[in-house]
C-alpha cells in the first residue's frame, strides 16, 4: 500500500481545474469567449492551487492537517460514527450562470444528480453488465460510496459575462456570477460556459467558503440537454469526477508520471488516460499493473469511466469526517 504523505509539497496537486485542451491554462484576461472544440479531458491543476497558498498560506496548512487526519482514518480503518445510519445525503444548490440562464431546464439539472446519486452508489447501469471490465479489480470491492445528492434549490442568472475562467469570478454576484448560498452546510455547483477548454473545476477541502463548490460547464452538465453537449462528456461524469476532488480525491495518476493518488488500492498509471483504452491496458510503473482507466478520478471519456475503488471510499469518508461534516445529513 502506497503511504500517505502530509508535506506541503505531497499537497501542492490537490486542488483540480479540469481542462479540454493540453495547453498550459491561460491567465484570466487571456480567456477567449469561444467555446472550445473538445478532444480530450486534460488538466491543469497545480497553477489554481499555488495562486490559492500564495494568496493564504493557510491554506497549505489546512491541507496538510487534513492530510494528517486522513492518515490517521484510513491507518484505523475507521467508520464514522454517522455511517451507523446508512446513506448520507448531501444538499445541493445549482447555480446556472448563462446570457440565457434558462438553457439549462430543471430536467436537465434532475438528468445529472441521477448520474451522481446512481455514480456513488454503484448503481450505474455500467457495472450490471455481464464482464464487465475492472482491470482485475473485484466487482465486489467496487465502491458503493453511500452518498446521494439533493437538489434543494436551483438559482438563474442571466449574466452578461459570455464565459467565464477558472478565476472563481463565476461564483461571485460582483463579477458577474453568483455568491453561494449556503456555503458552509451545502455543496454549491455552479453550470456556466468555460472558457480555455474547461470542462470544471473543483475546490478541495479547507479553502474559503465563499469559493466552495464545482464548476462545471453547461455542455458537459447531465444527460438530456435540448441545446449541443460534447459528445463524448454528455453522461455527467465530469460532476462525479469533480466531485470526487471535493470529496479530497486526486487524480488516479497523482500529477505526474507514476505519482501517488494517496489511495492504497488504485494501480500506479504512467499519466492520464483519455478516450477509451483498451482492456488490458498495463503502466511501465513498478510491476507494471493493469491500468484502472475506467476509475473515474481517470480522464477518459464518460462511457469509459464507470468506478470508485473502496480505497477512494474510505479517503473519501476521512474528508466527510474531517473537513465536510457539515454538509451531509443522515435525512434527505
Amino acid at each position: 500500500m502506497r503511504k500517505l504523505v502530509t508535506s506541503l509539497m505531497g499537497v501542492l496537486f490537490l486542488m483540480a481545474s479540469c481542462n479540454k485542451q493540453e495547453a498550459k491554462l491561460p491567465a484570466a484576461e487571456e480567456l477567449v469567449e469561444e467555446t472550445t472544440l473538445v478532444s480530450g479531458r486534460y488538466c491543469a491543476s497545480q497553477e489554481v492551487l499555488e495562486e490559492q497558498i500564495a494568496t493564504d498560506p493557510q491554506r497549505a496548512r489546512n491541507l496538510e492537517e487534513l492530510e494528517r487526519k486522513t492518515e490517521k482514518f484510513v491507518e484505523r480503518n475507521q467508520s464514522m460514527v454517522s455511517r451507523s445510519a446508512g446513506t448520507l445525503y448531501v444538499p445541493v444548490v445549482v447555480n446556472v450562470v448563462l446570457p440565457n440562464a434558462s438553457q439549462v431546464s430543471d430536467a436537465q439539472v434532475t438528468s445529472q444528480i441521477n448520474v451522481l446519486n446512481k455514480d456513488f452508489s454503484k448503481s450505474n447501469a455500467e457495472l450490471s453488465k455481464s464482464g464487465i471490465y475492472l482491470a482485475g479489480y473485484s466487482l465486489s470491492n467496487v465502491a458503493n460510496c453511500a452518498v446521494q445528492f439533493v437538489v434543494k434549490q436551483i438559482i438563474r442568472k442571466n449574466s452578461t459575462v459570455a464565459t467565464f475562467g477558472s478565476n472563481d469570478a463565476v461564483k461571485k454576484t460582483s463579477q458577474g456570477g453568483l455568491d453561494p448560498t449556503n456555503a458552509t452546510t451545502m455543496l454549491n455547483v455552479w453550470v456556466c460556459d468555460l472558457s480555455s477548454g474547461l470542462l470544471g473545476y473543483a475546490q478541495f477541502p479547507g479553502g474559503a467558503a465563499a469559493t466552495d463548490g464545482v464548476v462545471i460547464d453547461y455542455q458537459a452538465f447531465g444527460t438530456s440537454a435540448t441545446y449541443p453537449m460534447y459528445a463524448q462528456f454528455n453522461l455527467g461524469r465530469t460532476a462525479t469526477h469533480e466531485i470526487g476532488h471535493w470529496f479530497n480525491l486526486r487524480h488516479i495518476w497523482g500529477d505526474k508520471k507514476c505519482g501517488d493518488d494517496l489511495v492504497g488500492d488504485t494501480p500506479s498509471h504512467d499519466a492520464s488516460n483519455g478516450g477509451c483504452p483498451a482492456t488490458g491496458l498495463k503502466s511501465t510503473c513498478t510491476g507494471k499493473p493493469l491500468e484502472q482507466w475506467m476509475n473515474y478520478m481517470d480522464y477518459t471519456d464518460d462511457a469509459c469511466m464507470y468506478m470508485f475503488s473502496s480505497g477512494q471510499k474510505t479517503r473519501m469518508d476521512a474528508a466527510i469526517d474531517a473537513s465536510r461534516k457539515t454538509y451531509v445529513t443522515t435525512t434527505p
